[in-house]
Order: C-alpha cells, then sequence, then structure tokens
C-alpha cells in the first residue's frame, strides 16, 4: 500500500493516480453518498481542486482507497477561498453557515482537510490501516506547507478515530446533518506531536 501527496507540480509523475483520485471521489461522494455535485469523464471535482490544493491518496495497483484535500486557508480562486469559509460567508447553499463555532481562519499556518473519504470498495482489513496511512499522509503534507493546523469538515465519527490515529483533535463546530450523514467541522492541532 501506498500513500502519495499530489499537486499540480507533480502529478504528471503518478501516471493515472490523480484521474483515479477523482474517480473514487465520484464513486464516493456521488454514486454511494447520492450527492449532487460536478462531475466530467467519470470524475467528480470542485472549484476547489486549483493548483493551491494538494491531494493525499492511499492506493495500491492502481485502485484508491482513499482521499483527502489540502487548501491552504490563505487560496482565493475568483469569489472562492475554501470550502468552510466560503459556507460561513453563505456562498454554498448546501452547508449551514453555522458550520464553526467562530470565524473561518485566513491564516497561512491553517489548512483546510475536505472531500475525505475511505471506497467503499477497501476491504474491512484493511481499513484502520487505510485510515492510519491517509491520516500520516495528511499531517506529514500539511507540516511540509507550513501548517501548524488543519480544519477540517469530515464524518462526525471520525472523531472515534482520533486517539487511534494520534490526533489532536477538537470539535470547531456542532454536528450538523448532510444530505444523511453526519459531519462535523474539527481543528486538528498539528504543532503537539512533531516527529
Amino acid at each position: 500500500m501506498q500513500t502519495t501527496t499530489l499537486s499540480f507540480e507533480n502529478l504528471h509523475n503518478h501516471g493515472e493516480l490523480f484521474a483515479n483520485l477523482f474517480r473514487a471521489r465520484r464513486q464516493s461522494f456521488i454514486v454511494q453518498n447520492k450527492w449532487d455535485l460536478p462531475e466530467a469523464m467519470g470524475m467528480e471535482y470542485d472549484q476547489y481542486d486549483t493548483p493551491a490544493s494538494r491531494w493525499v491518496a492511499v492506493h495500491e495497483f492502481g485502485e484508491v482507497y482513499a482521499g483527502i484535500r489540502l487548501t491552504p486557508t490563505t487560496a482565493r480562486c475568483g469569489i472562492y477561498t475554501y470550502m468552510i469559509r466560503d459556507a460561513q460567508m453563505g456562498l454554498l447553499d448546501t452547508i449551514p453557515q453555522d458550520l464553526l463555532y467562530g470565524p473561518a481562519p485566513v491564516d497561512e499556518s491553517v489548512w483546510e482537510s475536505s472531500r475525505v473519504f475511505v471506497s467503499h470498495t477497501t476491504p474491512q482489513k484493511l481499513r484502520r490501516r487505510v485510515h492510519a496511512c491517509l491520516i500520516s499522509e495528511m499531517t506529514k503534507a500539511a507540516r511540509e506547507h507550513g501548517a501548524s493546523r488543519v480544519l477540517g469538515l469530515v464524518p462526525a465519527v471520525w472523531t472515534r478515530f482520533a486517539d487511534r490515529l494520534g490526533l489532536d483533535i477538537e470539535p470547531a463546530g456542532r454536528v450538523m446533518e448532510l444530505d444523511g450523514i453526519d459531519n462535523q467541522c474539527v481543528s486538528i492541532d498539528l504543532t503537539r506531536k512533531l516527529h
């Protein structure tokens, strides 16, 4: 099993992995969750998939088991910044504006984690390892880009995995139901367990 952090600068080095990640996102978010999201050529995407973002993939033999998108909270593309802030600003009608306890940060040391998924085809016996690889690579990639904290909108069940995965995580907003799934904004402190 491999973990790879993709960017617009390095995606040419990884063959079909970038496209396969977006295909796996489509399967998870559009097919499985039945979310109404943009898609083209069998891939899910949105306005936050820009050169400012990074994408973490856990994969093996061309199959993507899991993924996360990381975006700096200083990102800007037209009227959009990053998903959590734009929801709070009322730019997204599918996510409530009161998703955070306080104002969404715009800080070079804070990155957003979004589009978190584990593929439904990931074998149950691999899931714990896949979660660990996903979080480890996300943490590493965020730190390499100067993040001391990651703000994420994740399925609320992920808070159960925090201790097991060595995450220093705390709620950053209320639990809210989005398309039948309980989600919550969380803040992950990357400074306490540097190694």
